[in-house]
């Protein structure tokens, strides 16, 4: 799902003028799996799967598969429908640079949720 995430942000033109101050790195945790994801003014440039030995981000958001799924349904159930909701229930870690995270929250919770667009098909 997160695969997608690079055509159905930069597919948002209101999302991307959000970001359009935004440029980082920052790494997404979906259980096992890691991705890179690189924005450059507030467009997704890659998004890169692991493994990765080192790597280099301003900040990591790490959850169990589970729970990353349940927040990718199409209605998401409460607790589940909001980064910050994760982060209250202790399901999802938030490390690292966390200024760049909360400077730019909406754009991130947009963009995260991109993917439900995606699971509502399937």
């Amino acid at each position: 799902m997160i695969e997608t995430l690079e055509a159905r942000v930069n597919a948002d033109e209101a999302l991307v003028r959000r970001g359009r101050f935004l440029t980082t790195t920052f790494l997404v945790e979906v259980g096992p799996n890691a991705w890179l994801i690189q924005i450059f003014e507030g467009r997704v440039v890659s998004v890169t799967a692991g493994p990765f030995v080192m790597p280099s981000s301003s900040f990591a958001l790490r959850a169990a598969e589970e729970e990353w799924q349940k927040f990718w349904l199409s209605r998401p159930p409460p607790g589940s429908n909001d980064l910050m909701a994760l982060i209250k229930r202790r399901v999802l870690k938030a490390e690292g640079d966390l200024q760049i995270f909360m400077a730019n929250l909406r754009y991130f919770k947009e963009a995260l949720a991109k993917p439900r667009q995606a699971g509502a098909a399937a």
